[in-house]
């Protein structure tokens, strides 16, 4: 009897998130990427809560979506300044803040999480959320180096979440990786793809395996610039021009390091090793 209602609520769960299509939306972490997220929905409709730890972070988040706004109206409205203002107006409108996430969830059909790339951190808000939200709502990460199903591990809803990875920055890229684990049920994986195109974004279907696509290729590529500079081949700027005049790279190596952050990127390359230990293309990096 009990699986019996265990399997016949998770298939209510299931229909109601196909039936349903997302139109608010609550993104947990206010910096660069949870911003830029808020403002890509916020521009297509959606209603967006923004949520971090304190008000002082918010108020730079809002304003630095402000701005982003402001600079893509510039080109937009180029011969109407007075559309372009009241475009900015309309969006910023669909955007309000919180710093409890937990208060703001009850209303919600997606939690997108862009927090630090800490796995227990993760489980930890994920695992709080699971008991608030809705029976619909789906839950996604926006990690670009976690295995999701370890971090939907801490929540009920295995069949309810996915991962959205957006591109920095995300009001320009248009790349979206939907992840989906074993246990993500189709509504929730076509769900997160309709979000992903009603953003005006490309999304591409992934697997939950580390890096997902684009960081599975471009991060082992980072590592061995660094590698070929530590055995004295080439320096750094020579490697970087070498790659954007001969690959046709918009960013050098080392450039594009500097731009994800070289913490960012040791954190990705120390736990992909310690996954794969065997794997040539993930040892640890002296420099």
């Amino acid at each position: 009897m009990a699986f019996v209602t265990h399997q016949f609520i998770r298939t209510l769960s299931s229909t109601a998130v196909r039936n349903a299509a997302i139109k608010h939306v609550t993104i947990i972490g206010g910096g660069q990427m949870g911003a830029g997220i808020a403002q890509v929905a916020a521009a297509t409709g959606h209603s967006v809560v923004l949520v971090d730890t304190s008000e002082d972070i918010l108020k730079k988040s809002t304003k630095g979506i402000e701005g982003s706004l402001k600079r893509v109206t510039k080109k937009k409205f180029a011969d109407k300044p007075e559309a372009g203002e009241e475009f900015i107006q309309k969006v910023m409108k669909n955007v309000s803040t919180a710093t409890d996430a937990a208060s703001v969830v009850s209303g919600t059909d997606l939690v997108v999480e862009a927090i630090v790339e800490n796995l227990k951190v993760k489980q930890g808000l994920f695992g709080a959320l699971d008991k608030v939200a809705p029976e619909h709502t789906i839950f996604a990460s926006n990690t670009s180096s976690l295995p999701i199903a370890d971090i939907a591990s801490s929540t009920a809803r295995l069949d309810r979440f996915g991962g959205l990875h957006f591109f920095n920055p995300v009001p320009m890229m248009k790349l979206v990786e939907v992840i989906r684990t074993p246990t993500t049920s189709q509504a929730t994986f076509d769900s997160l793809v309709d979000f992903s195109k009603a953003l005006g974004k490309h999304p591409v279907s992934c697997k939950d395996t580390p890096g997902f696509i684009v960081n599975r290729l471009l991060v082992p590529y980072m590592m061995e610039a660094i590698r070929l500079h530590e055995r004295g081949h080439g320096s750094k700027e020579d490697i970087d021009v070498a790659m954007k005049l001969g690959a046709g790279y918009p960013m050098g190596p080392f450039e594009l390091l500097d731009y994800v952050g070289l913490d960012t990127a040791k954190f990705i390359i120390d736990g992909w090793h310690a996954m794969e230990p065997e794997n040539p293309c993930l040892p640890p990096v002296p420099c």
